[in-house]
Order: structure tokens, then C-alpha cells, then sequence
């Protein structure tokens, strides 16, 4: 690959990080994250705005997500929003869709730009799994990501089966099914906290603990986690 290309994608990417770090920090003081009233104040803001502008924020949010993912960002942070601003359901939908999206199109140019540095890197690693994912490339891949990613980071994740040449028509499925349980836990939890807010003028440690819409999703991330250790155990033990 022309090296004059990597440069400029690097350049590219340290641009896009840097100017979205300067709205974030231009509009939010990190210490007023800890601020409940602030939290509360903002989150009304939003929920009018959604009401008024829910197709423009729907499709604002969901080109951030793909860009998010493009630019190699975790995933729990931007469901647990979008659950909070869109609800379990449609917030799930909402991040599966744009995530998948957005992984895609990672993978596709990790796939054409930097194949060679990928598999100079990650092969030797996995190499065991390469006839498993050879024979039958959308089961194993899905079950990958629903034992999420076996500890590996979202971003390797997605760039992974440049190794296997993996065909797009594959990947794109079976990252959509594989993401739904863990995004719809993440989800899930966001809108609990959304719906707390919207109760309570102030912060409760005991409503917190005791609210459904809490407790429910972290029991099911825990079961998530015990069901992808042993499915990890059973297929990916020495992937890590």
C-alpha cells in the first residue's frame, strides 16, 4: 500500500479525533457528569428535542455511530445512549444497525489498504481457527461476536477476518445478529437510567439499586458473560 495513503489516513483520523474531542470538551466540563441536576437539566433538553426533531437526531446519532465505529470507538458508551435517548427497543435497532454499518465499512478498508500489515500482525495468533472460520465463515463469526470477540477489542474484532477473507455478504449478517444481545443489554441499561432520571430530583443509591430497568440489564450482561466464557472456553480458548 502507498505509503503517502497511510499517512494521510493517519492524519485524517488524528484530525476527526481532535475536533470532536474540542466540541465535547467545549460544551461539557467533565465534573459536571458527576452534577445529577446538571445530568437532569440536559436530559429534559434532550427528550424535548427528540420529541420535536426525532427523524434529524435519529439520523444525526446514527451517522456519529457509524463514524464512531469507523474511527475505532467502543460500543458500550453509544448504546447506553442511544438507550437513553431512544428507548430498549428502538435504541437497540437504532445502534446494531449503525454498528454494523460502520464495522463494515472498517473492515472493508482494512480489507483493500492494509491486508498485509493485518495478517503480518494477527496471523500467527489465530492461525489455529482458520480452518473453523474457513468452514463455515457466518456461524463462527457470529458466535465470535456473541461471545464478544472472545476479550478482544471491538475494533481488531472487526478488521479480524481480513486474515480469512472473509466475503462481505457473511460479515455484515452475521456482525447484525452476533452484536444484538450484549448491544440490547447496553441498551437496555441506558434507558433504565434515562427513566430514573425522568422519576427522581434527585440521586437515590437505593432506587438505583432496586430499579428494574437497572438491575435487569447488569444481570444480563452477567449472564452474557457466563454464557461467552464458556462458548469461549468450548471454541475460542486459545484465540486470546
Amino acid at each position: 500500500m502507498n505509503k503517502n495513503f497511510k499517512v494521510l489516513l493517519a492524519v485524517i483520523y488524528v484530525l476527526c479525533l481532535a475536533v470532536s474531542l474540542f466540541f465535547v470538551f467545549s460544551y461539557f466540563d467533565l465534573k459536571d457528569l458527576s452534577n445529577y441536576s446538571f445530568i437532569k437539566e440536559n436530559s429534559k433538553i434532550l427528550t424535548d428535542y427528540k420529541k420535536e426533531h426525532i427523524i434529524v437526531l435519529t439520523l444525526a446519532f446514527f451517522i456519529f455511530s457509524v463514524v464512531w465505529i469507523l474511527f475505532l470507538g467502543f460500543v458500550s458508551p453509544i448504546a447506553m445512549l442511544a438507550g437513553f435517548i431512544f428507548g430498549q427497543w428502538t435504541g437497540t435497532f437504532i445502534s446494531v444497525l449503525s454498528f454494523t454499518v460502520g464495522s463494515s465499512l472498517l473492515y472493508v478498508l482494512a480489507k483493500y489498504y492494509f491486508a498485509e500489515s493485518i495478517k503480518k500482525r494477527l496471523t500467527k495468533k489465530i492461525e489455529s481457527y482458520s480452518s473453523l472460520f474457513t468452514k463455515n465463515e457466518f456461524l463462527y463469526f457470529m458466535i465470535f461476536r456473541l461471545t464478544g470477540g472472545a476479550g478482544i477489542p471491538f475494533a481488531i474484532q472487526n478488521i479480524l477476518p481480513v486474515i480469512f477473507n472473509m466475503k462481505l455478504k457473511n460479515y455484515i449478517p452475521a456482525t447484525f445478529f452476533g452484536l444484538i444481545p450484549i448491544i440490547f443489554i447496553f441498551n437496555s441499561l441506558g434507558s433504565g437510567m434515562s427513566s430514573l432520571i425522568e422519576k427522581n430530583e434527585d440521586m437515590n443509591y437505593l432506587e438505583i439499586i432496586f430499579e428494574p430497568g437497572i438491575y435487569f440489564p447488569i444481570f444480563g450482561f452477567l449472564l452474557v458473560v457466563i454464557i461467552s466464557i464458556y462458548l469461549r472456553n468450548k471454541i475460542f480458548k486459545k484465540i486470546i
